[in-house]
């Protein structure tokens, strides 16, 4: 492996997902991994730490993964674009320091591999089960960015999405990736340096004495400095001022943790992005994320080829969660299909969204992953001739 000057291995390689996320924060201008080692995320570690010679990168092995997304929080304040990799268990020892993340404002990126849980599970086994956890694990108000790659091209391009979306908001970005995507091969293409778009972080530019760490630009995001570089200031977790001085009363609550909100909702139009295939005219619509979304483009030709005007919304950021397009097609549609590799979540936010437009079928596809096309096209058959009143979600068994 040979890369250029800024870290970027150019040309098109074989690699499976866990490999192209690696090459994907390399791409990024990620200089700092800091995990704990988990199946099935192992070969980002692997990847990167072979990388990281070559770049100058820094890889640290912690002894868990609540150190390990703390360690990637002191990094990226020092300068250093940061990630962590992990599973289930490992993101639920990183809730506190998630929450500690978005009360600090840190870019950082964290990769969950999802397996089959609760527990240790199925370690190697694919599933969905995290998605609500990356967007309500943290206790609070706060709002996140997640990405749900279903190849190994898109866990190399949704992971430089994941540090852009991280350095130009001030957030740690989650890629909510599964075991199958993470274990597939497949050729990715990865561009010159010079052709993909990087987002650099927004650094104060001002006397030192005069710099306040939370002090917010008109889009609520606060301009950075390093840790180290002579300024002056306080980083805490507790509800604080500019200056990030603790201040304990309800105004400052207010002050400091709206912000946090706004920051992401008022730019949702901006963030949010799905994948559409014959939506026009589509009488059912199928709802998908990550691997499920292989097998969904194959169950919607097969539908189209035998006379069902079925058509796919293919999530890309899962959080925010695309409220408006999916009101729009619920409002079309005579049904929707909503298969998961888990026993129902993110079919609650169809749910919530569709106000009883359409029919909600809920498909559980268990680890089933992008194998498996039969039942999703079973499901569209069903959601295309049933009359049921379009009330609650009905589960497939």
């Amino acid at each position: 492996m040979k890369a250029d000057k800024a870290g970027v291995l150019t040309g098109s390689h074989v690699l499976n997902g866990n490999q192209a996320c690696a090459e994907g924060a390399l791409a990024a201008g990620c200089r700092f991994l800091g995990l704990y080692p988990i199946v099935p995320s192992i070969e980002v570690s692997e990847r990167f730490l072979a990388r990281a010679p070559e770049v100058g990168a820094t890889f640290i092995q912690m002894e868990d993964e609540i150190s390990a997304l703390a360690a990637v929080l002191g990094a990226s304040w020092t300068g250093k674009k940061s990630m962590t990799v992990t599973s289930g268990p490992g993101l639920s020892l990183m809730m506190e320091h998630l929450g500690l993340g978005i009360m600090l404002e840190t870019p950082c990126v964290i990769a969950d591999i999802q397996s089959v849980g609760p527990g240790l599970g199925l370690p190697t086994h694919a599933a969905q089960g995290d998605m609500m956890q990356a967007r309500w694990g943290s206790h609070g108000d706060y709002e996140i960015v997640a990405l749900a790659p279903s190849s190994p091209q898109e866990m190399f391009d949704f992971t430089i999405k994941a540090f852009n979306f991280s350095e130009r908001y001030r957030i740690p970005v989650a890629i909510m990736s599964d075991a199958y995507v993470a274990q597939l091969e497949e050729t990715v293409v990865i561009p010159p340096a010079d052709q993909i778009n990087i987002e650099t972080r927004r650094y104060y530019e001002g006397a030192k004495d005069s710099y306040l760490p939370f002090k917010r630009d008109k889009d609520f995001v606060p301009p950075m400095v390093d840790i180290g570089q002579g300024y002056r200031f306080h980083v805490t977790g507790l509800t604080h001022d500019d200056r990030g001085y603790p201040i304990m009363f309800e105004e400052c609550q207010e002050y400091n943790v709206h912000p946090l909100m706004w920051k992401v909702r008022n730019a949702v139009d901006k963030i949010v992005e799905v994948q559409e295939t014959n939506t026009d005219d589509a009488e059912v619509v199928v709802i998908s994320y990550g691997a499920t979304s292989r097998a969904v483009l194959k169950a919607i030709k097969q539908a189209r080829e035998s006379g069902i005007k079925a058509g796919g919304l293919k999530l890309v950021t899962v959080w925010p969660f695309p409220e408006k397009r999916v009101t729009e097609l619920a409002k079309k549609a005579k049904a929707i299909v909503v298969p998961e590799m888990n026993f129902g979540q993110i079919v609650l936010e169809v749910e919530r969204n569709g106000y009883g437009e359409a029919n909600i079928f809920f498909l559980p596809h268990g680890d089933k992953g992008a194998e498996y096309s039969e039942d999703i096209l079973a499901a569209i058959k069903r959601a295309s001739q049933t009359s049921e009143a379009k009330s609650g979600i009905i589960e497939i068994s």
